[in-house]
């Protein structure tokens, strides 16, 4: 297949910018699975709609779930007033196929839904979803009493062969690759006959924002749920059964987006402004706030959002990433043009995701001039002038962000299908370009 190549736009100035981020994924995604499980029909407002989004819209028609798309002019801000209804079905039906695509939140959160189907449901994906763990949902939904048909092989395909109803109870797990695995029986625990709890036992949990989120919505929609950071056992999350209302979410921008956006204005020392960023988030990403200030930035709070102001100067980190992973691929972007050296730890886990973005971000830095080592569990990045060449993005939406921001800063990067964007951020190369022209970007 011929290689598609987007020229990375080189800042002339320094960038000063307002940006309407899109609908967060990882809330958008969740908010459609609590509102398929409730009891009465429910909105999601301001949704990201992006391929992950949809992948999950479609897997929740495909067992019956209503979800028809409008656009309220009454509901303002960020997303234009788009919103989702969503209509439960009386019973989830099966049989059903379901494409994953590659979305981590779409191949973790719908099979334990599909064990509350009526039938077999048989879930397919991308080549790469084959490759991404998924043992620690199919061995949990096993032992509480599942019927699944892998293969043997611990992922993609499957089949999970729904009978109406699952007892639950408690569960062991594994989720030291992915935080997904917990908040994936979390999501549809209260619909289980007795509840769910679900006990870690392995390494360090990634991503334990991502877990704090799903409680914090499960909540929202009436479960009752204890958590390890209520004073509860360590590693141990309990969801009482019952029934989940329908409600009307408004979803926030997706912080981790800003990631990029920030980037711009370290790197030019310009200035960007992000609308609606929330003052209370579990969002992993509000944690850029910190991370760029030591980069050297600053930031502020607006009557329109969260302004970030570039210094001219950029700084290395010492950094461990291990809650904020998806945070990684820029800030090792910004890194490699810093003015020393940084060390990003604690993300081993990256190794898992779309691809391996440890060993993806060493090669494509380094093939532009830089000094990037693996460690054991991160990246060490040595600056170094860069150059002009190809930026591989390996179906990576993050490693196609990491590879613009280094363009605002090298000639002649040119990005290996920034298409792969739209996974999260629709009309990036859009954005992008009127990030660099002042425009209101994504507005």
């Amino acid at each position: 297949m011929t290689e598609t190549l987007w020229p990375a736009p080189v800042a002339t100035t320094p960038v000063d910018a307002t940006v309407t981020i899109p609908g967060s994924k990882s809330v958008t995604n969740r908010a459609l699975v609590l509102a398929a499980l409730a009891d009465e029909p429910g909105w999601v407002r301001r949704p990201l709609r992006s391929r992950d989004s949809q992948l999950m819209a479609d897997g929740l028609r495909a067992l019956g779930v209503g979800i028809e798309e409008q656009v309220n002019n009454d509901t303002g801000g960020t997303g234009g007033g788009e919103a989702w209804r969503v209509i439960p079905a009386p019973a989830l039906r099966g049989p059903a196929s379901i494409d994953v695509g590659n979305a981590g939140t779409v191949m973790r959160f719908l099979p334990p839904l599909a064990v509350l189907a009526d039938g077999p449901v048989h879930f397919d994906g991308d080549p790469r979803s084959y490759e991404r763990p998924q043992h620690g949902v199919i061995n949990a939904l096993r032992a509480l009493g599942a019927r699944i048909d892998d293969g043997g092989r611990g992922a993609f395909p499957l089949t999970v062969h729904g009978t109406g109803a699952l007892d639950g109870g408690p569960v062991e797990l594994d989720a030291s690759s992915s935080s997904q695995f917990v908040s994936a029986l979390l999501l549809s625990g209260a619909r289980y006959n007795n509840g769910v709890e679900v006990r870690h036992v392995g390494g360090p949990v990634p991503s334990l924002p991502h877990i704090r989120m799903t409680v914090e919505m499960l909540r929202l929609a009436g479960v009752q749920v204890d958590a390890p950071e209520d004073g509860g056992e360590k590693d141990v999350w309990r969801v009482t059964p019952g029934a989940l209302i329908g409600r009307d979410m408004v979803v926030e921008p997706d912080l981790s987006n800003a990631a990029p956006f920030f980037a711009a204005a370290l790197v030019t020392g310009g200035r960007v402004t992000v609308r609606d960023w929330p003052k209370h988030t579990t969002q992993p990403g509000d944690q850029l706030r910190e991370i760029y200030t030591r980069m050297g930035g600053v930031c502020e709070f607006t009557d329109e959002g969260l302004q970030f102001t570039g210094t001219g100067r950029i700084h290395g980190i010492e950094a461990d990433l291990h809650d904020v992973g998806e945070l990684t691929p820029v800030i090792a972007a910004v890194a490699a043009l810093a003015d020393s050296e940084s060390h990003l730890y604690g993300i081993a886990h990256l190794r898992l995701h779309e691809t391996d973005r440890l060993a993806a971000l060493a090669k494509e830095i380094n093939d532009l001039g830089g000094d990037v080592t693996e460690t054991e569990d991160g990246l060490r990045i040595r600056p170094r002038p860069l150059h002009g060449g190809v930026f591989h993005t390996y179906e990576d939406h993050r490693l196609a962000t990491a590879a613009a921001v280094i363009g605002l800063a090298v000639e002649g990067v040119q990005v290996e299908n920034v298409a792969t964007t739209a996974k999260t951020l629709p009309d990036f190369p859009k954005m992008w370009d009127e990030l660099l022209t002042g425009a209101v970007a994504g507005g």
